[in-house]
């Protein structure tokens, strides 16, 4: 369940090229783009630029480099041809990449052209969840510390957690133990340890919690057809606190500001 410094560092240079991965879409107008032409644009950027292998394609039957999540869906969202992205849209990008044997796991929600104040409040208040489960991570907390946080600013901010999906360990395998929920209670769970890798990656829904799975046997939608919002970082626990390992050059500013969590 832990690793190794030399496992962690193959892990942070994964990490390093995933960030990239995102900074290149940071840079591409989104609008009139179908979750398609953006799957064949990042596959082709992790293998020809990185020289990597985007790690979802081929897991568990799935044939593509990225999940593609508009608006109303949660996760798992297929790429496809036909959903373009238009003006006013919400979309996560959830993209995996393996270098050195070594997975990391990455998702940011994009505001696509002139968002509503709701979507842009939903999106923000998502990310701002996922810092403070992140910034629960220490030796000696507790599992059940991290999902509390989460879960405690959704809650004070009026939204909902889905509770079907959580974070993972991540190493060699996509999903390894243990599981990260982003609800609980505070002091509960698995004590957290020096070497321990996971990933924190709440879903938040501006209705109710409640999902349901689409036909396709991916793509998970809200039942009430309201908004959903999802981020992502892979994160190690290091001795005095956690470092990110897929953090993004448009963040470092912010946590060194912060200090609470280290920048590899």
């Amino acid at each position: 369940m832990t690793k190794q410094p030399e496992d962690i560092a193959l892990m942070a240079e994964a990490g390093r090229l995933l960030a990239s991965v995102f900074t290149m879409l940071d840079r591409t107008p989104m609008i009139g783009l179908s979750t398609m032409e953006v799957d064949t644009m990042v596959e082709r950027f992790i293998v020809d630029n990185l020289q990597a292998r985007p790690a979802s394609k081929g897991q568990y039957g799935y044939a593509f480099a990225l999940n593609a999540s508009i608006n109303h869906v949660v996760c798992h969202g297929v790429p496809s041809r036909h959903d373009v992205l238009k003006d006013g849209d919400i979309v996560n990008f959830d993209i995996t990449l393996e270098k050195n044997g070594f997975i990391a796991d990455s998702s940011k929600t994009y505001l696509v052209g002139e968002v509503a104040p709701a979507g842009r409040r939903l999106v923000q208040t998502c990310y701002d969840a996922m810092w403070k489960g992140i910034r629960a991570v220490r030796p000696g907390a507790r599992l059940g510390d991290i999902g509390w946080a989460i879960e405690r600013h959704a809650r004070q901010n009026g939204y909902s957690v889905v509770r079907e999906y959580c974070g993972h360990g991540i190493g060699r395998e996509m999903h390894e133990e243990p599981q990260i929920l982003h609800f609980g209670r505070p002091g509960t769970g698995l004590p957290i340890r020096e070497g321990m890798v996971f990933t924190i990656e709440p879903m938040l829904n501006r209705g109710r919690s409640s999902v349901r799975t689409e036909a396709d046997g991916w793509t998970v939608v809200t039942r009430d057809g309201s908004l959903s919002a999802q981020f992502e970082h892979t994160i190690a626990v290091t001795a005095s606190g956690v470092e990110v390992l897929t953090l993004r050059p448009d963040e470092m500013a912010m946590v060194r500001k912060r200090g609470t969590v280290q920048a590899h």
